[in-house]
């Protein structure tokens, strides 16, 4: 019997799909919170600015372009009094056999992820 992914677990694939993007375009990492509550995820620097990510694994039926506006507006409040940018990362991740049931160690899963969304 397969076991499902904890919310942790679930968290961490997401991180790791975001921060395999973000170093595929040149991002330098400055500080990476695995934590979910603890925001921001990922700090980084790239052409000389700085970068506040929000990471959230998001699982069927919620979309995962949708994000906590009143969580993203203290991040970008936060980012831009160090004169950075604010950026939300919301990776869907679904149980390729049938949406409705768990994401499952080592089974196929479906991934929704369209990239960073500017605050």
């Amino acid at each position: 019997m397969s076991t499902p992914l904890t919310e942790q677990e679930l968290h961490n694939l997401a991180m790791n799909i975001v921060g395999k993007q973000l170093e595929a375009e040149g991002f330098e990492f400055m500080g990476i919170n695995s934590k979910p509550k603890k925001n921001p995820q990922f700090v980084c620097l790239k052409d000389k600015k700085l970068f506040f990510i929000v990471v959230r694994s998001v699982l069927h039926p919620q979309d995962p372009r949708d994000y906590d506006r009143s969580l993203m507006q203290k991040i970008k409040d936060h980012a831009l009094a160090q004169n950075g940018e604010a950026y939300y990362a919301g990776v869907g991740l679904y149980n390729a056999e049938d949406r409705n049931l768990p994401v499952y160690l080592n089974e196929a899963y479906i991934l929704d992820y369209d990239g960073l969304i500017k605050i």
